[in-house]
């Protein structure tokens, strides 16, 4: 008698489901896809997609959880650098850089997912908040540490420089728009000071 490609542990199967949406999700968009496709290709049963995952929108959060995480890895292996702050910055710009070059890149996945669900008040648009402000406020701190004041306007910038770069970076040739990021990231941090 032959496996099924669901033997072993449940958490394989739940790796392989949130593996097969996180790929789907993010290369098609969340709306386009149906859990049908995502079980079929996840290789599960639909009572296996229901044991991990109250639906889909459980779903959709769980894969917004994990490029959160990603984006946090990345801050914090920059900053386990021990670098000095201004080059932290640029460790943290260059590892966006790297995203916005790889292949199959289509966007950041929290404006994606902000575009898909528009309601302030629908839980994946709080995620996309959530992240959201959790970049904004570790960007501010970073550019603080690297001496650019005021802060807050500095980390805005870096911010809307980054959504650009993000918003392009799938529309344009990626190497430029990386270079141009990073050519904005060093005016903020040569900048330092805005006059009052």
């Amino acid at each position: 008698m032959s496996a099924s490609p669901e033997d072993g542990s449940t958490s394989e199967a739940r790796s392989r489901l949130l593996d097969t949406a996180t790929r789907i999700f993010y290369a098609e968009g969340i709306h386009s896809v149906g859990v049908d496709r995502i079980i079929v290709e996840a290789q599960v049963t639909r009572a296996t997609l229901y044991r991990h995952f109250k639906g889909k929108e459980e779903l959709i959060l769980a894969y917004l959880r994990r490029a959160d995480q990603g984006i946090r890895g990345q801050v914090t292996a920059a900053r386990a650098k021990g670098l000095p702050a201004d080059d932290t910055v640029r460790a943290v710009s260059r590892s966006i850089a790297e995203g916005i070059r790889s292949p199959g890149f289509r966007g950041c996945a929290f404006l994606n997912a902000a575009a898909e669900y528009p309601d302030p008040e629908h839980p994946v648009h709080q995620a996309v908040l959530a992240h959201r402000q959790w970049f904004l406020e570790t960007a501010t701190q970073l550019l603080a540490q690297a001496g650019c004041t005021p802060a807050d306007a500095a980390g805005r910038h870096f911010v809307m420089l980054r959504d650009g770069a993000m918003a392009a970076g799938c529309l344009f040739d990626p190497a430029l728009i990386s270079e141009t990021f990073l050519h904005g990231v060093e005016g903020i941090l040569h900048a330092r000071t805005v006059p009052a």
